[in-house]
């Protein structure tokens, strides 16, 4: 039985709590300026703070923008760094189930850490835990207070608050403006949901949630709120002004087909459910981190940088890139709904004794596959194909064959 600290089963606010359309701001903030200074954030090492100028720039701690930031395994820590040399923002608080930076793992052992030390002007800095990749609130809280001690003496900072469960941040931060979502999919729509029936304005990584429904309640909450909500994905394949005026003007006559490969999978995508039970790291709330997920004894296979292996959990490979490759396609093709999909995955096989036998599951994504979407026609373009691939190249050109 999950206790009452879970999300499982019990609701993210009181029965009495306003409803979205009722809830206002604490603070109006312009969407085009909101989003427009989160997502220039990522520029924000690159450019001088203008406290450090001086001058009528300078921005009072009364007119910066409150962040609560949910979420600090490594993908958290590393965006936080840009937004805390953002000066039009102030983070206030931090939140995350596991307390210490303990069974953490990340593209290299020491970049990230590197990275905070340079971040906070602290070249000795250490997470602490069991490794040297940094995570967790109290990490959250030292990188967030660190940074504004030293490169922002001037703000009258008051320091920051830590909590390991989201809704008893959004109960106490009453003068929290916004928050940032960074935590695994499985959360994310809930914890939306929970920031919208407070009137706090979301920024969001994606995907918008790990369930379509959820996902469609996320969508109609934040349409009847007054809370202004950005996600995350962004065109990082550049323009496609180009290519579209050449398909325009009919140089490869006309488009039938758009492929797009990714090399995700780039985590283990287990074809069987863990059975050993090992015992919960200290400072680990378990139970929170399952939020809304049938309860199961804690393993580390499901957390941190492999929960997006498991349909519980994560979205698998195109929940993790599709946003950042397909964003171009989408909207230069003006994609609306496909009418048909067609999936196309690999399988894994075990032997029975002599007698190899499939591994069929229904917990965890393939390790390679290939989706294709029928597109009806819009405008003047005719009926198009997207073709998805990830996993394994060699794997590709059968794939293709098979699927078409």
């Amino acid at each position: 039985m999950k206790n009452d600290k879970g999300l499982n089963g019990h609701p993210m606010d009181s029965s009495n709590e306003s409803t979205p359309s009722a809830q206002k701001s604490s603070n109006a903030i312009d969407r085009r300026k909101f989003v427009g200074l989160l997502a220039s954030s990522s520029l924000a090492f690159s450019i001088v703070p203008r406290h450090v100028l001086g001058g009528p720039g300078y921005i009072a701690p009364s007119d910066k923008i409150t962040l609560g930031y949910i979420g600090i395994g490594t993908q958290g820590v590393r965006e936080l760094l840009p937004l805390l040399a953002n000066t039009q923002i102030q983070v206030t608080s931090v939140c995350d189930p596991n307390k210490t930076a303990n069974g953490y793992k990340d593209w290299s052992k020491e970049g990230l850490r590197n990275e905070v030390r340079k971040a906070i002007k602290n070249p000795n800095w250490v997470p602490g835990g069991n490794y040297s990749i940094p995570g967790g609130r109290d990490n959250g809280k030292e990188i967030v207070e660190s940074y504004y001690a030293s490169q922002r003496p001037d703000d009258k900072y008051k320091g920051c608050s830590s909590y390991a469960d989201v809704r008893e941040m959004l109960d106490k931060e009453k003068d929290m403006d916004a928050v940032k979502i960074m935590t695994p999919d499985h959360l994310h729509g809930i914890l939306s949901i929970a920031a919208l029936k407070k009137g706090k304005h979301i920024l969001l990584h994606k995907p918008l949630s790990n369930r379509l429904l959820e996902g469609k309640k996320v969508i109609e909450m934040a349409k009847s709120s007054n809370a202004i909500t950005h996600l995350i994905p962004w065109d990082s394949n550049g323009s496609m002004e180009t290519v579209m005026a050449w398909i325009n003007a009919g140089a490869i006559g006309t488009l039938k087909e758009v492929h797009n490969w990714t090399n995700r999978p780039v985590w283990p995508q287990y074809p069987n459910l863990p059975t050993d039970t090992p015992a919960i790291p200290e400072g680990f709330d378990w139970d929170l981190w399952l939020g809304p997920e049938a309860y199961r004894p804690y393993h580390p296979n499901y957390t941190h940088m492999v929960f997006r292996g498991w349909y519980d959990f994560g979205g698998g490979s195109m929940a993790d890139m599709g946003h950042y490759s397909l964003w171009t396609v989408f909207n230069a093709l003006k994609l609306t709904s496909p009418t048909i999909m067609e999936p196309c995955r690999s399988h894994c096989v075990n032997f029975n004794d002599v007698t190899p036998s499939r591994v069929n599951n229904n917990f965890s994504f393939p390790m390679a596959s290939m989706v294709r979407f029928h597109y009806p026609a819009n405008g003047d373009r005719p009926p198009v194909d997207l073709c998805w691939y990830d996993g394994d190249a060699s794997t590709k050109s059968n794939r293709i064959t098979r699927c078409k």
